[in-house]
């Protein structure tokens, strides 16, 4: 599959395809964006409440801002 956009993406499409993120955590992303506007980078996630380095290290790869 191809890679989430995390500036556009739902809290259930982020919940349903990255490891680690639930539907509490994937309204916390949606919450930030809409409180901060779109992701700048993706290791701009890490300022999210309850995503550290490990989180980040597990879904890097998997998300995208474009």
């Amino acid at each position: 599959g191809g890679r989430v956009n995390i500036n556009t993406a739902s809290a259930q499409e982020m919940a349903d395809n990255l490891d680690g993120i639930g539907s509490g955590l994937g309204e916390r992303i949606v919450d930030y964006r809409n409180n901060n506007g779109m992701f700048k980078d993706i290791e701009e996630i890490k300022n999210v409440s309850g995503i550290g380095e490990k989180r980040y290290e597990a879904i890097k790869d998997k998300i995208t801002v474009r």
